[in-house]
């Protein structure tokens, strides 16, 4: 069945562009930079996918460092997907700008392309709690991350001066959400892949393989 309007949650998916020292750099010494860049290409391939697939509302490819890339103008071209330019300093003032810009409009769900073991239930899910009214919902990850963070209105005290790229993201955005009174979820914890070691959890678990079929 059909969404109505007010059931829509929008996905927007935040992804750099698979360019050979660009794109998944920590990856580099055990891939290579085109190898990285490879693997990222088919990340982004896969999670727009799984957006598309959970069929939650209107799914958006937010592209750094511009939409230009050819990968970004053929998923446009292809999927039902809008194409954005990610805006900011920081990873924080990005995602809140998608926030700002997009909530208006419907709930959004934030997710990046790292995460092998996202699924559709996990944005069913996600955009549930949101139309529960949760104020906030977050997949955090083993690393202390998250994978994904959706809110029906910008929260800008969750995304500020965050220590992005740290163990710390997910403790500090706890402290914060009940500092100011936010009523927050995290249904499942996950995994992405960053490292080598993360590479080789996910060769070993046959996700690659998975990835190069899909």
């Amino acid at each position: 069945m059909p969404l109505g309007m007010s059931d829509r949650v929008g996905a927007a998916v935040f992804a750099k562009a698979p360019i050979a020292g660009f794109a998944k750099t920590r990856l580099i010494p055990s891939l290579g930079a085109n190898g990285a860049a490879d693997l990222q290409r088919q990340l982004i391939e896969h999670t727009v996918e799984v957006a598309l697939a959970s069929n939650i509302g209107p799914v958006s490819l937010w592209c750094a460092p511009s939409c230009q890339h050819e990968l970004f103008s053929w998923l446009a071209a292809n999927r039902e997907i809008e194409l954005c330019d990610q805006s900011g300093a920081d990873l924080g003032e990005r995602m809140l700008d998608a926030f700002e810009r997009l909530t208006p409009d419907s709930p959004i769900i934030v997710i990046g392309t790292d995460c092998l073991v996202l699924e559709t239930s996990h944005l069913i899910d996600c955009a549930d709690l949101l139309r529960q009214g949760r104020d906030a919902v977050f997949l955090p990850t083993e690393d202390g991350g998250y994978a994904l963070v959706g809110a029906a209105k910008p929260w800008p005290d969750i995304f500020r001066d965050m220590p992005w790229g740290t163990d710390r993201v997910m403790a500090e955005t706890r402290l914060r959400a009940r500092q100011i009174g936010l009523q927050i979820a995290e249904p499942t914890l996950l995994w992405d892949i960053d490292t080598p070691q993360d590479y080789e959890r996910a060769a070993g678990s046959g996700l690659l393989d998975h990835l190069n079929r899909s």
